[in-house]
């Protein structure tokens, strides 16, 4: 029977190490406000639908059927658009996803190797993070190794 070794755990909190990560905010910033400019863009195309078919269903019954036909054809191609558009920016693939990817994954990849080199330096089994939904109920502060993660990455608090 072997002998059982004693695991020890500490735990970070994301949230706390990105907002002190001059990097991520600034990162963050320009991902907020590419945002904000897209989705601007998006809700003018469908402030623009929403007008042209309350002026065709006010104006329907007036319209010779070819007319009918083009209005609604013309609707529809502009609310594909803008659903393409929403899909383009902000879909699973889009742009928003990929300057995600590109600007904050390697704060990510930093934050990690810190943590990894100060989990394996200190004889630490398991690292939680309190942050993002985590099931990590109660844990002492003392086991917070935020800090030092942010002073492994030069960063002083």
């Amino acid at each position: 029977m072997g002998i059982a070794k004693a695991q020890t755990y500490a735990f970070i909190d994301s949230d706390y190490i990105l907002k002190n990560v001059p990097e991520y905010v600034e990162a963050k910033d320009k991902l907020d406000k590419m945002a904000e400019r897209w989705t601007k863009e998006i809700e003018e195309r469908y402030t623009v639908i929403k007008t042209k078919k309350s002026n065709f269903e006010r104006e329907e019954v007036l319209l010779p059927a070819e007319e009918k036909a083009k209005r609604k054809s013309e609707i529809e191609k502009l609310e594909k658009e803008a659903i393409d558009l929403q899909t383009q920016y902000f879909g699973s693939d889009g742009q928003y996803f990929q300057k995600r990817q590109e600007l904050v994954k390697p704060i990510q990849d930093r934050i990690m190797t810190a943590m990894k080199k100060i989990a394996k330096r200190d004889g630490y089994s398991f690292v939680f993070d309190k942050a993002n939904q985590s099931n990590l109920i109660y844990a002492e502060k003392e086991f917070d190794i935020s800090a030092d993660i942010l002073e492994s990455m030069g960063i002083d608090k």
